[in-house]
């Protein structure tokens, strides 16, 4: 679904921000072989997993990749067509400051998508799903990954995060004319795409 929202065409030019282990640019050149996919992570390990897998799943010739923060692009004014940043938006330190950056770098017409964990919209099920996040992820963390704290982290960082409503208006304050949202999942997980 997210690239059904995009509006690419062929030799677009996309920016993926916090694009860790490169999931989004795969989906770009698949559909979209003549793009170019600007890459980037604040993360240098995880800004290599990515350009490693580009080069072992072979798409890394659309892509090119940059050591840098989302709230801080080292890019022109209106470059892209589309931004993009799936799962990453929840651990920036200034939100705002991030979508301010999106809206600079994007060109008029060009779409964001922001795919991120949300707040569930069925109230039993937000229930089950604080119980399951805050009780068996962790433990689930700890028995595989000996690291209970990463999986606490992942849940809590959720929780802090705006309800689809709240971000929908933060977007709009950083510049953006419209915005819309889908919800996934009963909400577990929305796509925000804006212009």
């Amino acid at each position: 679904m997210l690239l059904e929202l995009s509006g690419l065409s062929e030799n677009a030019i996309a920016l993926d921000i916090a694009s860790g282990t490169g999931d989004i640019p795969k989906l770009i050149s698949q559909k979209f072989p003549s793009s170019h996919i600007h890459v980037t992570d604040i993360n240098e390990s995880m800004l290599t997993l990515g350009k490693e897998r580009s080069i072992n799943e072979n798409f890394y010739q659309n892509c090119s990749f940059a050591l840098a923060s989302g709230e801080k692009l080292p890019y022109q004014d209106q470059m892209f067509d589309l931004v993009t940043i799936g799962f990453g938006l929840r651990n920036f330190t200034d939100k705002q400051a991030g979508l301010r950056e999106m809206k600079r770098v994007l060109r008029p017409g060009g779409i964001l998508l922001i795919l991120e964990f949300s707040k569930p919209t069925n109230s039993l099920f937000s229930k089950i799903y604080d119980w399951y996040s805050f009780n068996v992820i962790p433990r689930l963390g700890s028995l595989f990954v000996d690291d209970a704290d990463s999986y606490k982290y992942l849940a809590e960082s959720i929780r802090m995060h705006p309800a689809q409503e709240e971000l929908k208006l933060m977007v709009i304050e950083a510049g953006f004319e419209k915005c819309k949202f889908y919800n996934l999942v009963n909400g577990v997980v929305a796509i925000h795409q804006a212009n």
